[in-house]
């Protein structure tokens, strides 16, 4: 297994989450990449090269504060992207 950001899963994972409880003005894949990018270059990188090491971070997708800086940084970046769009309608 490569080197990873198992990060990147748990936020992908909550994104799909916030997108159900959140209306994003633009929900094309540029601008639900540029959210990602954004919320997880605020958070800590948590990297693995392992499949356990993996699973011990995707376990931490139940702790309730994870969750919630995850969504508060989403939520920002969202913000963030709905008003600096790097395409036109």
């Amino acid at each position: 297994m490569a080197v990873i950001n198992a990060m990147e899963t748990v936020v992908k994972q909550l994104f799909e989450e916030f997108r159900k409880n959140y209306e994003l003005k633009c929900d094309c894949v540029l601008c639900q990449d540029d959210i990602l990018a954004i919320a997880l270059n605020k958070l800590p990188p948590r990297y693995t090269s392992s499949e356990k090491g993996h699973l011990f971070v995707k376990g931490e997708y139940t702790n309730q504060q994870l969750r919630s800086d995850v969504m508060r940084d989403l939520m920002e970046a969202s913000s963030i992207v709905e008003h600096h769009q790097h395409h036109r309608d």
